[in-house]
């Protein structure tokens, strides 16, 4: 019987032994399934990875060392960095960045001091694992700044393009001329305004073309003439013994406008004018009169809107109409209970001042540097509008930019 017991215990030991074998080659079996299935899971993610990466890497690779830089108060090295600036905007390129060749140049020992010319980028680009590069420079002669890049395949040591742009001595929009040149050369669209206001040399004045002084203003003479429409023009045409001046109700007038600027933003100016003005000369009269407007200037059209008051010295008298004769105070007859009395310009009154409103309306033509700015006005008035028309004309002062 105990042989028989012990035969039984030793084949449940055997068993025994046998199962965790077998349990335990299961459960190695698993980690190593697991193991591989998390290998294989980490090697199609880091293929998919690398799939995304070399699709964001089919942009060709560009690297831009200095750009040669004179008379504008820039280190090549500090327009080069400009360059590549703006070149990561335009988003056409992989530009290498800045650091990066910096290292590769320190590493490989490249003297980049004086590497403007094409073969010497073509060699560069090699080094730096660049398809293409750029170079260039910005000079500045006289009162222009010129800005001119190469794009040039590293691989068949071509430059497959050449852009050269012309404009107005402002160091301060270096960079927006280096974005308007690099888009151009990319075939870009510029905003054309803005590339005006940067390169044509006699347009409207702003803070963009005029950034450290006071823009030119519109001071200069100014002549034209006066209408006198309703009953005013019935005064006038009238013989004097009835009140009226026996004048022709359209008059000669010439002045002198005054300006004062207190904003140039964008595309407008505010400013105040001031106007002093001789009437009437043609006819023997001496009418004078002094304008304060308040103003609008669109600095992109040269289109103006002001209005203000005026004020003068004119002859008037009170008194009554009695049978087509003006009957004043100052006549025998006058009667002071008469219902219709009231006040109005007559050539033997007496001189005092008046007072009226004016809206005017103006556009500015440039021909080189004159300007000339033509302005019609409208004075409201109980007996009649005035209206009228002036013309002026002056130079553009060339001031040192500070």
């Amino acid at each position: 019987m105990k042989t028989k017991k012990n035969i039984r215990k030793s084949e449940q030991k055997l068993k025994n032994y046998f199962l965790n074998i077998l349990n335990f080659k299961i459960m190695k079996t698993k980690k190593l399934i697991s193991a591989m299935l998390l290998i294989m899971t980490m090697l199609y993610s880091g293929s998919q990875y690398g799939q995304t990466k070399s699709q964001e890497s089919n942009k060709p690779v560009i690297g831009v060392l200095n750009i040669d830089v004179k008379g504008v108060g820039m280190q090549p090295d500090q327009m080069g960095n400009l360059v590549r600036l703006e070149l990561e905007k335009i988003d056409t390129f992989d530009v290498i960045d800045r650091y990066d060749a910096v290292y590769l140049i320190e590493k490989n020992n490249i003297n980049i001091s004086n590497c403007y010319g094409k073969i010497c980028l073509v060699e560069k680009g090699k080094i730096l694992n660049a398809d293409k590069m750029i170079g260039g420079s910005v000079e500045a002669f006289n009162e222009i700044i010129v800005v001119t890049l190469k794009l040039i395949n590293v691989k068949s040591g071509v430059a497959e393009k050449t852009q050269v742009k012309e404009f107005l001595y402002l160091p301060n929009e270096l960079q927006s001329m280096m974005r308007i040149t690099l888009r151009e050369m990319m075939g870009l669209r510029n905003d054309p305004d803005f590339v005006q206001k940067l390169t044509k040399k006699f347009d409207y004045e702003n803070l963009t073309n005029n950034p450290s002084q006071d823009i030119i203003n519109l001071n200069g003479p100014r002549l034209g003439f006066m209408v006198y429409t309703g009953k005013n023009a019935s005064y006038i045409k009238n013989a004097k013994d009835k009140g009226g001046f026996n004048a022709f109700p359209m008059m000669f007038q010439f002045g002198y406008q005054f300006e004062k600027k207190y904003l140039n933003e964008g595309n407008v100016q505010a400013l105040f004018e001031f106007i002093p003005t001789i009437t009437g000369l043609d006819q023997g009269f001496f009418i004078p009169s002094f304008t304060i407007l308040h103003g609008l200037r669109s600095n992109k059209f040269g289109l103006e809107f002001a209005f203000g008051p005026t004020f003068g010295f004119n002859t008037y008298s009170t008194g009554y109409e009695d049978n087509e004769k003006w009957v004043t105070k100052r006549d025998s007859t006058f009667n002071n209970a008469h219902e219709n009395i009231y006040e109005r310009i007559d050539s033997k009154g007496d001189v005092r001042l008046s007072t009226g409103f004016i809206f005017a309306f103006g556009k500015t033509f440039k021909s080189g540097k004159l300007n000339i700015p033509i302005n019609i006005w409208i004075r409201p008035d109980k007996y009649g509008c005035l209206f009228g028309a002036s013309f002026g004309f002056n130079a553009k002062k060339k001031k040192q930019i500070l």
